[in-house]
């Protein structure tokens, strides 16, 4: 059983940052590719980043291209969503996810990843 804790959410201005962590426990962190997604008040949860087993690989959703950066340190079993140039439209709470199967690679689907976080609010106003 994998447990997944967000934290680092908050409120920020436009044109802001904030970092967002995810720790692991229970399980293997190494061995799980980790999704970063999505969900906005009556909006469909949506992908925002994902990183691969070891890290050297990664993918991000366009409208967050430039700004965000996923990235893990395996050794402190946490993933990371460096966020910045916030802007309104990035409001929602934030889960981070992991998927303890087999394949290779990484998902960008909300259907492939079975673990997830409690989520982590996120509000860009001014």
């Amino acid at each position: 059983q994998v447990q997944l804790v967000e934290s680092g959410g908050g409120w920020v201005q436009p044109g802001g940052s904030l970092t967002l962590s995810c720790t692991a426990s229970g399980g293997t962190f190494s061995s799980y590719p980790m999704g970063w997604f999505r969900q906005a008040p009556e909006k469909e949860r949506e992908f925002v980043a994902a990183i691969s087993r070891s890290g050297r690989t990664f993918d991000y959703a366009e409208f967050v291209k430039g700004r965000f950066t996923i990235h893990r340190d395996n050794a402190k079993n946490t993933a990371y969503l460096q966020m910045n140039t916030l802007q309104p439209e990035d409001t929602a709470v934030y889960y981070c996810a992991a998927d303890t199967g087999d394949k290779l690679g990484f998902g960008v689907r909300a259907g492939e990843y079975d673990y997830w976080g409690q989520g982590t609010q996120v509000t860009v106003s001014s």
